[in-house]
Parts: C-alpha cells; sequence; structure tokens
C-alpha cells in the first residue's frame, strides 16, 4: 500500500483558498444576490421567487442551482413543486455582511439610500431599541408590509400584516392617532418606503422600521411564525 504523499503548505494554501472562492463564485450575480436577501425571509418556490425577483422560472432555477453547489440553500419537494431554504442562519448572516460592507466602501449605495429612501421619510426611521421600548405602550401599529407568506414565515410578534397591495383597501380600518411603524425585507426593500408615501397621504403619522425581519432575528430577538396578525 503506497503512503500518500504529505502536500505543501502551499498547496493547503491553494487548496483552502479554491474552496473559498467557491462561495465568491455563486454570489458574483445580482440576481443570486437577491435570492438570497428573499430567501432570509424564509422558505420559497421557485415560482415565488421568480416573481420577487422579476425573473423567469428558467433563469431563476438556474441561479438558484449555482447557490445550491455552493451549498448555501438547501431544497425540498412538495409534489411537483420544489422549495428553496438557506442551508442555515449563517448564510443570511453572510448576506447581512457582505451588503454592510458595500455600504461602507461604496458611497453610491448612501447616494441610494440618501435619494430613494430619505426622500420618503418625514420622520427618522425607528430603531429596534425605540420599537422595543414603545411596543407595550399599546399606541404603536407595526405593520409587516411583505407579501402574507413571508410574514406567515416569520414576523415580529405583535405585528399587522398588511401587504403592501392591500394596504389602501385596509386604511379605515387603521385608527388616525396611532402611530405606525412599518417594516419590510431590510433597510434597503422599498416595500416600507412606498407604504410610508400612502399613509402620509391619508394623513397618518407613520414611520418604518430601519431594518427589517432578517436583521430582528439575528440580533437574537423573538420571533413570530404563522397567521397571528392576518386579517
Amino acid at each position: 500500500m503506497m503512503s500518500r504523499v504529505p502536500k505543501s503548505g502551499r498547496e493547503v494554501k491553494d487548496g483552502l483558498y479554491e474552496q473559498f472562492a467557491r462561495i465568491g463564485k455563486a454570489v458574483a450575480n445580482p440576481k443570486r444576490i437577491e435570492l438570497l436577501d428573499l430567501l432570509c425571509q424564509g422558505e420559497r418556490s421557485v415560482e415565488v421567487l421568480a416573481d420577487a425577483a422579476a425573473m423567469g422560472v428558467t433563469n431563476t432555477s438556474g441561479h438558484l442551482r449555482v447557490l445550491r453547489e455552493a451549498r448555501l440553500v438547501e431544497t425540498r419537494k412538495q409534489g411537483t413543486r420544489v422549495f428553496y431554504r438557506l442551508a442555515d442562519e449563517t448564510v443570511c448572516g453572510f448576506f447581512l455582511s457582505l451588503r454592510d460592507l458595500a455600504r461602507e466602501r461604496f458611497a453610491e449605495v448612501d447616494q441610494v439610500v440618501r435619494d430613494y429612501f430619505g426622500a420618503r421619510d418625514e420622520l427618522d426611521p425607528v430603531g429596534r431599541a425605540e420599537l422595543l421600548a414603545h411596543a407595550d405602550d399599546g399606541d404603536v401599529i407595526v405593520l409587516d408590509v411583505r407579501p402574507g407568506e413571508e410574514y406567515e414565515a416569520g414576523h415580529i410578534p405583535g405585528a399587522i400584516s398588511v401587504p403592501l397591495g392591500e394596504l389602501e383597501q385596509r386604511l379605515a380600518s387603521l385608527p388616525q392617532d396611532a402611530e405606525i411603524v412599518a417594516y419590510c425585507r431590510g433597510p434597503y426593500c422599498v416595500l416600507a418606503p412606498q407604504a410610508l408615501e400612502l399613509l402620509h397621504s391619508h394623513g397618518f403619522r407613520a414611520r418604518r422600521l430601519e431594518e427589517g425581519l432578517p436583521e430582528w432575528r439575528q440580533a437574537g430577538l423573538p420571533v413570530a411564525v404563522g397567521k397571528e396578525g392576518q386579517g
């Protein structure tokens, strides 16, 4: 039996960096990064992911296959449908770190934030600590404006599910004297700012949570699941 020739230090390092590079290659596409963002909200079918990312199902499946080969996502089948989820919470942590690094390094990110998000904030966004401090007062209503399936997969306890597309029809059910805090997928999600525009135009006092459900979860705060606050 031949003994294995020990590898040199250089070979070991090259092999390790090659494995690290597999992650870089997998996320070297903006649509694959968006898919990770969406999957931070919870498990999704290919069809739902394709619709949310404005792609065709075939194209979405191809991107998901790359992410699966890099072991960033996993699948399960239910009948003929395929559902995808993150391999574990560390993948969402990786996405959040990548996003935050980009904001630190590229002034273009801050420019987008000022031009789009800042322009829609009549008041400063709400931080997690402030929301927690006022959540039990009864004078703050927390609206989850993501799609209903994302709310069911996980939401801030006590939040009411009002998907953005239903908000205008449900304005009459919201008390005019309460402060409303809307949140969605994260600090760069456009759903909450769009909700603010609609609420402000109808005279509501509304602010957005400066982060979203993934950041809330990563901070170790409680997350509820199911249809608790769906109407």
